[in-house]
This record gives C-alpha cells, structure tokens and sequence, in this order.
C-alpha cells in the first residue's frame, strides 16, 4: 500500500472516533491533546498533524507570516452571484452580492453592515456579523 493510502485510510478512521477516542489517539501519537471540547475541531487537527507529519507541515514563508505581529487579516473574496447565509434568533437570512453591494430580502444594500443593522437593529461590523472576520482579541 502506498504511503498516500495508508494516511487517507488513516485520516478516515478519525470520522468514526468519539471525542474520547480522538483525545486517546492524539495521547497515543502525540502525548497529552489539546484542551478541546469540540469533536470536529479536534478531529480536523488531528487529521491535520497526521498529514503534516506525514507529507510535511507549512512551509517557511508561512511559518513566518503566521509569527508575524504584522500579518493583516485577509480580505473575503465575494463575487457577484455569491450567497451569504446568516441564522439569527431562529431566523435564516440569505444575502447576496451583487456587482456593486448585496441584496438581502428583495433590497438593495450598500454594505453588509447595513443588512446586519436590518436584521438586528443595531450596529455591527457587517463582515463580521456573516462570519467573514473574526472578532478582536
């Protein structure tokens, strides 16, 4: 079997472990896990560290960027056509961008601020309100 199959038959068997295995397959591979209680989120870097010990991790300039005090936030990338989906108290929101702004319930809006403003009566940060950029530290 090739090295390829052997760790995609590896990555695999993670989807079928409990949290409780996950953290006992990262005890056995890697000592003590994470302090994680997401399963998915500890099945991801797990199956993440298994391929980068396997085929190699980042590469130096990344290494680097991720160091870097001076990294800024990376710009979502939408284009015309795009949906956007938002659940907010029990209700879905469905927006689209359009070539200059988005659409949202048979509107036009300028910015996604404004839509977050529409669904929630008050300010926010538009990008961050549909998951598009993270929230300060």
């Amino acid at each position: 079997m090739k090295k390829a199959e052997r760790i995609t038959q590896e990555v695999r068997a993670l989807e079928a472990l409990d949290l409780h295995g996950l953290r006992d397959e990262w005890r056995k591979r890697y000592g003590e896990p994470p302090k994680m209680r997401s399963r998915e989120l500890l099945a991801r870097l797990l199956a993440w560290r298994v391929q980068a010990d396997a085929f190699g991790g980042l590469d130096a300039t990344t290494i680097r960027l991720l160091k870097s005090d001076n990294m800024p936030p990376p710009k979502p990338r939408l284009a015309p056509g795009d949906r956007l989906r938002r659940d907010w108290q029990g209700r879905r929101h469905d927006v689209e961008v359009l070539e200059k702004g988005f659409r949202y319930s048979g509107k036009d809006y300028r910015s996604l601020s404004e839509i977050a403003r529409a669904i929630t009566g008050t300010r926010w940060n538009g990008l961050r309100f549909f998951g598009l950029r993270d929230a300060p530290k």
